[in-house]
């Protein structure tokens, strides 16, 4: 089991293993849905028709410059 502390502002860290599992990275957008007493914690899609975003595939294409000149498209 993995675990993180609620700071006095309500903010906790996502372990290095869920974002990990999650192929998490800065600026992704999460989704929480409340199951009963528990939450489910997933990456929202950039495009919820697709399996995933055709820029995660190419890691070579994310870096900030990259993502500077295309986030017009």
């Amino acid at each position: 089991m993995t675990t993180s502390k609620l700071d006095r502002r309500g903010r906790t860290s996502i372990p290095k293993a869920i974002r990990d599992a999650l192929d998490l990275r800065p600026d992704d957008r999460l989704v929480y849905r409340i199951e009963g007493n528990a939450v489910v914690l997933s990456r929202e899609l950039a495009f919820p028709d697709a399996t995933h975003d055709p820029f995660r595939t190419f890691h070579e294409w994310d870096s900030e410059s990259d993502r500077a000149h295309y986030a017009d498209l």
